[in-house]
């Protein structure tokens, strides 16, 4: 473990590049993906993501601030991106809704925008949104309450590396994960977690176990749904320990490695996040179609034969 100075907001604010500019009208992107449902079926999703205010919790791994405003939007503009892109994507029966932030947090999303959304989403099957474990509470039961689609709250459990959690900069602890996770399932609403493979200050093989480790922990708890991210440079300061030689990519094989592990063993779907997955590929033979495994798994949550090449890879 590398002993490093804990870096604090002021820290990872000094190393941010410029945002990218947003329409506080338009969600910033939004596109329909093949995803396998809790029930063993391949349907369309649609995943909206939302310009919204930055979050308040400045992780140490976070870019989507490049994609948010300073101040908040303007009241019903967040359930006018929803509406709007809801008549992009017609028929679509699952709708993830990403914004950048909390979900729940009256200051990015307003109960009354909430409500409305609640109201678009009414004829959905599956609704998907993220949260903060500790804005979790009655504003979650409030929106799923006459919502008629299953509720499902991603949230970030990262790792469950003692090390490492409290340098992320998330403000919270496993302690706060289980309450949130119990809370949640207790009023009948699904919990997804997000999970890092290979977070800042660990090894390849120590970001292959973690992630692993993790994986146990959150189906330990309830967890239906766990989705792997593979940690990426990009946001200024994961660029800056990267040069310091405390982060690196995962490979590709450590990927593959986490994705066969979690969906072997059948305790609920484990997926590998796919995005920008080529940035990833040491390989131009084998890569693209190791990419597409991994996809496959993913929909499939079988794990198909190692593809072999003569990179060595």
């Amino acid at each position: 473990m590398v002993e490093l100075r804990t870096l604090t907001d002021r820290d990872i604010l000094a190393l941010r590049g410029p945002r990218n500019p947003v329409d506080p009208s338009r969600p910033y992107l939004w596109f329909t993906e093949a995803e396998r449902t809790a029930d063993g079926c391949i349907e369309e999703v649609a995943a909206i993501f939302l310009t919204n205010k930055e979050c308040p919790f400045r992780c140490l791994f976070c870019d989507l601030w490049k994609n948010t405003t300073e101040e908040r939007v303007p009241p019903g503009a967040i359930a006018a991106q929803v509406e709007w892109a809801l008549a992009q994507s017609p028929g679509t029966r699952h709708v993830k809704l990403y914004n950048s932030g909390n979900f729940f947090d009256d200051q990015a999303v307003s109960r009354e925008d909430r409500m409305r959304i609640r109201n678009l989403l009414s004829e959905r099957r599956t609704v998907i949104v993220e949260c903060h474990p500790k804005l979790v509470g009655r504003r979650c039961t409030d929106f799923a309450d006459g919502l008629g689609a299953t509720l499902q709250v991603g949230m970030g459990l990262e790792t469950v590396d003692p090390r490492v959690l409290p340098r992320l900069n998330k403000r919270m602890t496993l302690d706060d994960f289980v309450r949130a996770t119990a809370f949640l399932l207790a009023h009948g609403i699904a919990v997804r977690a997000f999970i890092m493979l290979r977070t800042p200050f660990q090894s390849e093989e120590e970001g292959v176990e973690w992630a692993q480790r993790s994986i146990d922990f959150a189906i330990s708890i309830g967890v239906e749904c766990c989705s792997v991210v593979p940690a990426r440079a990009g946001n200024g300061v994961m660029d800056s320990l990267q040069q310091q030689g405390h982060f690196h990519p995962p490979s590709l094989r450590s990927m593959e490695s986490v994705a066969e592990y979690g969906v072997g063993l059948r305790r609920g779907r484990v997926f590998m996040d796919s995005w920008d997955i080529e940035r990833f590929y040491t390989c131009r033979t084998c890569g693209p179609v190791r990419g597409e495994r991994l996809r496959e798994i993913n929909l499939s949550q079988t794990v198909p034969p190692r593809i072999s090449c003569g990179c060595g890879s």
